[in-house]
This record gives C-alpha cells, sequence and structure tokens, in this order.
C-alpha cells in the first residue's frame, strides 16, 4: 500500500525568498519521509492552490503550513479541499515552533532584553488566541515580557514598540510582513522561523499524527514513511 502524499499549504507571497522557504521545508520532510510524495500548494497568491494541486495527486494529507487558526485555515483551504484530503491542524501555536522563534531571536543578538512578538495579523478571534497563546509561551521561555504587535491589524509592530526592545519573528518566511518588522526601528529584528529543523520535525509529525489517527477510528491500515 503507497503512503498517502503529504501536501504542504503555505499562505502565498510574491517574494521568491518566501517561496523558497516552503520549497526547503518541503524538501526537509521529503528526506525525514522516504517514499512519501510531498508537494507544496497556496491558499492565496501563488500556484499551485490547494485544489489544483489535489485534483492531480488525489486523496492526499494537507498540512496548512500557517502560525495561527486564521481565515484560510478555517475557511480557505476547507473549501479548495472539499473534503478530499485528510486536513492536520495548522501549525501554530506548537510550543516546538515556539522554541523556534526563541532560537531565531538569539541568532538576532538578542541578550534578554523585552520583546514584541512580530506575527502577521488577523480579525479572527482564534488567530488572535493563537498568538496571545504564542507570546505567552515565549515570556515563559524568556523570562521576559512579551507584548503582540501586528503587521497587519490592531496593534502595529511599531506602536508597541518601545526603546529597548527587540523584536521576535512569529513569521514563516521573509516577504511584506518581514519588512514591516524591520521597519519598525528596533535594533535586533528576528529572521522568520524559515526552514528551522524544528519545523520540518513539526510537519512531520502532523503528517504521523493524522495517519494513525485516521488508521485507528477507521481499522484500515494507513502507511507513513518512516527513516
Amino acid at each position: 500500500m503507497r503512503p498517502l502524499p503529504l501536501l504542504l499549504a503555505a499562505h502565498g507571497t510574491r517574494d521568491p525568498a518566501g517561496a523558497r522557504v516552503v520549497h526547503e521545508i518541503a524538501a526537509g520532510v521529503r528526506a525525514a519521509l522516504p517514499g512519501v510524495r510531498v508537494e507544496v500548494a497556496y491558499a492565496d497568491v501563488r500556484q499551485p492552490d490547494v485544489r489544483t494541486a489535489l485534483d492531480e495527486l488525489g486523496p492526499a494529507v494537507v498540512v496548512p503550513a500557517f502560525l495561527a487558526n486564521g481565515y484560510h485555515v478555517q475557511v480557505d483551504i476547507p473549501e479548495q479541499v472539499g473534503g478530499r484530503a485528510l486536513v492536520t491542524p495548522p501549525f501554530g501555536p506548537a510550543a516546538a515552533l515556539v522554541a523556534a522563534a526563541h532560537e531565531r531571536l538569539v541568532e538576532a543578538g538578542w541578550r534578554g532584553e523585552p520583546v514584541v512578538l512580530a506575527a502577521a495579523g488577523s480579525s479572527q478571534w482564534r488567530a488572535r488566541a493563537d498568538v496571545e497563546r504564542v507570546a505567552a509561551l515565549l515570556a515563559g521561555r524568556t523570562g521576559t515580557e512579551v507584548r503582540v504587535g501586528y503587521a497587519t491589524g490592531e496593534p502595529r509592530i511599531a506602536e508597541v514598540l518601545t526603546e529597548g526592545m527587540a523584536v521576535a519573528s512569529w513569521l514563516l518566511a521573509p516577504g511584506l510582513f518581514h519588512r514591516i518588522a524591520r521597519a519598525s526601528g528596533a535594533a535586533v529584528v528576528a529572521e522568520p522561523l524559515g526552514a528551522h529543523p524544528r519545523v520540518v520535525a513539526l510537519t512531520v509529525a502532523r503528517y504521523r499524527g493524522i495517519i494513525e489517527s485516521a488508521t485507528r477510528l477507521t481499522g484500515v491500515e494507513a502507511v507513513v514513511g518512516r527513516p
């Protein structure tokens, strides 16, 4: 029995560097799941979209590469999937990725200053609750104050930033939102999570978890790629 393909569903960006990050994550997942076909699709902006990718792939596991449970996760991706695939929870607010954000912050030169957590922004309350949860987890890891600021929506990153604060990026890839974070004026601005090993490992865990859950519920053995 062939394992179900994994479709990594990202937001989409016009910035080529952002698209490269998504493909780097997919490459890491392929290495961790030998025998599993791993493809990339986008909820918006870039092609192929999730609907088109599933037309070609057939039954698959869709892993939403989103750091909060906003509109694309709640509405857009389910509509494009149309019941044709298993869909995992999104990336955020996984504690493993909070650890990755902390590591990116240290890499950028953070030395214990209070932090603004820079997120994309959403009008969805679930997404905002996810970001607040991440801020609380990051405060626990860093032992310092962590405020939330958004690239779009309120409060904006620059509005909550005060002198001496650093910016942690709750962003997956380079693009407009990270440029807004960089323009905030902070001396220390962390890079996006990117293809961090923890991002790759979480993608693999999401895939394996939903396959194993489906197997328990249906009693039908599924094949999961393993090293």
